[in-house]
């Protein structure tokens, strides 16, 4: 069938099944040689070339301190990716890969290193077909941001010339606090486009969170009673079974609310709580997103609504734990918080009153990341009391790790000859209902930096709006006593339980 000019509508507009495949280009990875980078971005670098989603020429360069040949950081590259990728080890995509390494040796204030990165890069041009288009994925302590930007801009590195395109990725946390949250974006601005500047959230890039969108508004069931009329509160959780391992050095002193509230649970707060955009384009995705975290509140009496907590020790997974103030390079007198529990509210017409509760941890019951909207009783019952007894709260959950899926919540009569109602599940589960996997979040997301789609990405002012949601808490914290304590293996501190009872509410045993 063809229009009145002769195209095929069908064939003119985008089949949305159809992958999305990155045109000429590279990645350069700062810090190459950290956890982050062998655990995660080598891995999904090549998971994506397995999946045909790079271009035959894709270009991957290593820059860090390690004096190796560009042998050696492909064997690197090699050892990680047969350790952690999640696609079978394909020797004819590997050998297409590495024609595409090269490794830089130098520090981050060497501007002869940086010199030879440059020429690195025009060399690949050359023998790879790049076009001059490369994203600069700093996986490097926060500290040195700022530096390894200003050698971009020094050495032109930023520089789009002949219609290529330059791009910065940057690894949360993304400043400390809002006062030197605006000092990076001012850096960040003086060297690159707010289009050029890909802020890296993990958990945006996860299906689950992207679920959050399609369940709200691509279902007429859901989004009418998604409101205040309906919802009596709602709880975010991310809870997680290990302690800080090996990462004393950047955790002490950070905490769990700057390292997670600040970023991953305001933003699932901001998908959840949202209007619907105009469209799904980054700009307008952004703009609602920027409205709720505009609009949130905290309570005038910080002390009944946050609760910071430290893991003491105690027993998990049939083992028994260290404190925190036990563990290796910690001061024992930290005040550092691994937990941590805030209660906010949207003050807008949609979820006035409703109040939204957000915690995280490490040493908690089980790893968990979840969404609990939680609806009001009904206003009337004609069951006795006894009938509805144990009965709870209709609630709609989206579990977002690890077992990814939608859990709805609501009452039924039991079988049998009297009326007796109960708490019920209908489980949707991705695995069960889906053929093919989820793509890990890191692969999805350095597929959007490759093609430019900025939707799963912070903007400066949600980076910035949340800060100004955490300092007052952080600085109430600081004022205020010792974090209180909670054993390895439980739920948290007793003070967080008190929050939620003063409400009338409990937390959810996820």
């Amino acid at each position: 069938m063809t229009s009145a000019h002769g195209a095929n509508p069908l064939r003119d507009a985008a089949d949305r099944r159809l992958p999305r495949i990155a045109g000429p280009s590279g990645l350069v990875i700062f810090g190459v040689t950290g956890d982050l980078s062998r655990k995660k971005l080598m891995p999904a670098v090549y998971d994506l070339a397995n999946r045909g989603l790079l271009p035959p020429g894709f270009s991957l360069v290593g820059f860090a301190r390690r004096e190796w040949a560009h042998e050696d950081f492909a064997q690197e590259v090699h050892d990680a990716v047969k350790e952690h990728a999640r696609t079978p080890f394909r020797e004819e995509v590997w050998q297409q890969l590495v024609q595409g390494m090269r490794f830089v040796q130098g520090t981050f204030d060497d501007d002869d290193a940086f010199e030879r990165l440059r020429s690195t890069i025009d060399e690949l041009d050359k023998a790879q077909g790049t076009g001059g288009n490369f994203a600069f994925y700093l996986s490097v302590p926060p500290g040195a941001f700022p530096v390894v930007i200003q050698q971009l801009k020094k050495h032109r590195l930023a520089d789009q010339e002949n219609g290529s395109w330059r791009r910065a990725v940057i690894e949360k946390p993304f400043g400390h606090d809002l006062k030197s949250a605006e000092e990076l974006n001012t850096t960040v601005e003086e060297v690159f486009a707010p289009d050029q500047v890909f802020r890296i959230d993990h958990y945006l890039g996860k299906e689950t969170v992207q679920n959050i969108l399609a369940l709200r508004f691509a279902n007429q069931m859901f989004e009418p009673i998604w409101n205040r009329s309906f919802v009596d509160h709602v709880q975010i959780t991310m809870a997680e079974d290990i302690g800080i391992g090996g990462r004393a050095g950047y955790y002490d002193g950070i905490g769990s609310a700057r390292d997670v509230i600040q970023n991953h649970l305001l933003q699932l707060m901001a998908l959840t709580a949202m209007e619907e955009p105009a469209s799904f384009d980054a700009d307008a995705l952004a703009a609602e997103k920027t409205k709720v975290l505009g609009a949130v509140k905290l309570s005038k009496d910080l002390g009944e609504s946050t609760v910071r907590g430290q893991y003491a020790a105690g027993w998990q997974g049939g083992e028994k734990a260290v404190g925190y103030l036990q563990e290796d390079g910690i001061d024992p007198k930290s005040k550092t918080d691994t937990y941590a529990a805030i209660k906010v509210e949207v003050d807008n017409r949609r979820w006035a009153g409703v109040p939204f509760y957000l915690r995280t941890g490490k040493r908690l019951g089980r790893r968990v990341t979840e969404i609990a909207v939680v609806f009001q009783r009904a206003p009337h019952s004609p069951f006795d009391s006894t009938a509805t007894e144990e009965l709870g709260q209709n609630a709609i959950v989206i579990r977002v790790q690890p077992d990814e899926g939608i859990t709805v919540r609501f009452g039924s009569k039991v079988p049998g000859t009297s009326m007796e109602i109960r708490d019920v599940s209908m489980d949707f589960a991705y695995g069960e209902s889906f053929t093919e996997s989820s793509p890990e979040a890191y692969e999805r997301l350095i597929l959007d930096v490759l093609l430019g789609d900025s939707n799963l990405f912070p903007r400066t002012e949600e980076v910035e709006l949340s800060w100004r949601i955490l300092d007052p808490i952080e600085e109430y914290w600081d004022k205020h006593g010792k974090p209180a304590q909670y054993p390895s293996g439980s739920w948290g501190p007793v003070e967080a339980d008190q929050m939620l009872a003063r409400d009338g509410r409990s937390w959810r045993r996820p």
